[in-house]
């Protein structure tokens, strides 16, 4: 049985230390132990590599980003490579699909971007998904602006990994990759799109925001 959506702000977390906590998570989702969740965080500056990552995507070495601090895993959800850190809203969805009678894991893919795409209106920036490629973008924008990327994985009908949107975000943050693998899209973030400073009141405006859009779509 589908139950409330619970939503959890968890801080700043490593990557690694929150890979483990969506794995408890998972397992507890498929056996039951626990309902529904979205656990919203920041990470420090890290790499992922998803299951159709390319290696010529990453555009630093591996050596030289570990250098400057920055980490790279290679993980189990779908896409390519993406970045993750300051000022980026990063919710991991731990969800029982068929608890919610829901299709597929695109069904979901898609119900996130819809999400997403509500949040961001509430902040009035004004954004859409784009036939052909997952994520989401600010409206009209050509060539595309990303906001928001997605990506999933999918363990016995429960998904795990998740979004994450450019709040604060700097977008030459992702000068070490192709980010998602496009080469005709731009970043760009909530803080650019409004002609806003980035700051602490933006990012705490943005992650009510985005809980209060999944809390209505999912709770």
């Amino acid at each position: 049985m589908a139950q409330a959506l619970q939503i959890d702000w968890l801080g700043r977390v490593a990557y690694g230390e929150a890979l483990r906590r969506q794995q408890e998570l998972l397992e507890a989702r498929r056996a039951g132990a626990c309902g529904d969740r979205l656990l919203l965080l920041e990470h420090p500056p890290v790499v992922t590599l998803g299951r159709a990552a390319r290696a010529e995507h990453l555009l630093t070495p591996r050596a030289a980003l570990a250098a400057r601090g920055v980490e790279v895993h290679e993980v189990a959800r779908g896409g390519d490579v993406t970045w993750h850190g300051p000022g980026q809203l990063v919710g991991y969805t731990i969800v029982d699909l068929a608890a919610r009678g829901l299709a597929d894991a695109h069904a979901f893919l898609r119900a996130i971007e819809d999400t997403l795409i509500a949040a961001l209106g509430a902040l009035s920036v004004a954004a859409e998904a784009l036939a052909g490629t997952t994520g989401v973008f600010a409206a009209g924008s050509r060539p595309p602006r990303k906001l928001a990327s997605i990506g999933l994985g999918l363990r016995g009908w429960v998904t795990w990994h998740g979004f994450a949107l450019n709040v604060t975000t700097d977008p030459a943050a992702f000068g070490d990759i192709v980010p998602c693998g496009l080469h005709h899209v731009a970043m760009s973030s909530v803080a650019r799109e409004l002609g806003a400073a980035p700051g602490a009141a933006l990012f705490e405006r943005a992650r009510g925001a985005v809980a209060s859009a999944f809390a209505e779509r999912l709770g």
